[in-house]
């Protein structure tokens, strides 16, 4: 769960931000740390919905994370410029929604195809944009989405699993625009330390009746180490990368974010995805690296550092 591409018929605005030290290596190594931090602590909250519940797990996670940003980073000192909240503010409903129903997901489904499942967002997202050959990588993606959900045999996946998961979707999606378009608007972190505390005060919402009654302060603190690991870390390198990476290379590394899943949930939770599943999940990661090589709209060029 983590920033794809964009994908618009004109090219990228230039960033107002300062020259990003480290440039392409550095975004690539962020990407790769954001992609492991955010389904290792997927992986990790599952356990807990037994006891918080997944609305409950997602809402706290989401808390802790936009209140360390918060403070952290302290926007009310030269942060967004009025004109720019409204955007930061639906970034954080974005940040939300992909959140909660994520978690509602893997309540359901195994990681790896919850993962799958949600990758269709991004995927949309390069598929509409301009390139030749797209309409290969629909095909596949469609393939995968038939081996992931199974529906030939009796019942096939989680029906509710997959809405949860293709709800998530749509606001990962909607978090990759917000994301770049924030990021090309506001300076630093400040962007991001408005966004988190806004999905905090979301998932706080949502899941305040899951949580009444069964937080102690063992219960706060894992949560306070998930939400560290995920949001928190995940989230603040993705926003980093943006900056260091062309659209079309960040995106082209997160494809493989589907993959990256089905190891954590091998790892962590023990789930051995099947043969159905183990392809189809592949063919989402083949669409997606495709769609985003012939897809993206190509990034601006990252300034070498000063």
């Amino acid at each position: 769960m983590s920033t794809g591409t964009t994908t618009k018929n004109s090219p990228d605005p230039a960033p107002t931000g300062p020259a990003t030290p480290g440039g392409p290596p550095a975004g690539l190594a962020m990407a790769v740390v954001a992609m492991s931090a955010v389904q290792l602590s997927s992986a990790l909250a599952v356990p807990l919905f037994d006891r918080l519940g997944a609305l409950g797990t997602a809402g706290l996670r989401l808390a802790w994370a936009g209140l360390l940003l918060f403070v952290a980073v302290r926007p009310w000192r030269g942060g967004p410029a009025r004109r720019d909240l409204g955007w930061c503010a639906a970034l954080g409903l974005a940040t939300a929604g992909m959140m909660v129903f994520f978690m509602l997901a893997i309540a359901h489904l195994p990681l790896g195809t919850a993962s799958a499942l949600e990758f269709l967002g991004p995927l949309a997202v390069s598929l509409f944009g301009p390139g030749r050959g797209r309409g290969v990588w629909t095909v596949l993606a469609a393939g995968g989405v038939l081996m992931l959900t199974e529906p030939w045999h009796a019942g096939g996946a989680d029906l509710a699993g997959v809405a949860y998961a293709l709800a998530a979707a749509c606001c990962w999606a909607a978090y990759i625009l917000l994301t770049q378009r924030v990021g090309d608007r506001v300076t630093g972190l400040g962007g991001l330390a408005v966004s988190m505390p806004v999905a905090g005060m979301v998932g706080l919402l949502v899941g305040a009746p899951s949580l009444w009654g069964r937080l102690d302060w063992t219960a706060l603190l894992v949560v306070l180490g998930l939400a560290l690991l995920s949001p928190l870390l995940a989230f603040t390198l993705e926003f980093l990368a943006l900056r260091r990476l062309t659209v079309s290379a960040f995106g082209t590394l997160m494809c493989l974010e589907p993959a990256v899943a089905v190891l954590a949930g091998m790892a962590v939770l023990g789930q051995v995805p099947g043969l159905a599943p183990a392809a189809g999940v592949a063919l989402v990661v083949a669409a997606g690296v495709g769609a985003t090589r012939v897809g993206a709209r190509p990034g601006p060029d990252v300034p070498s550092p000063a």
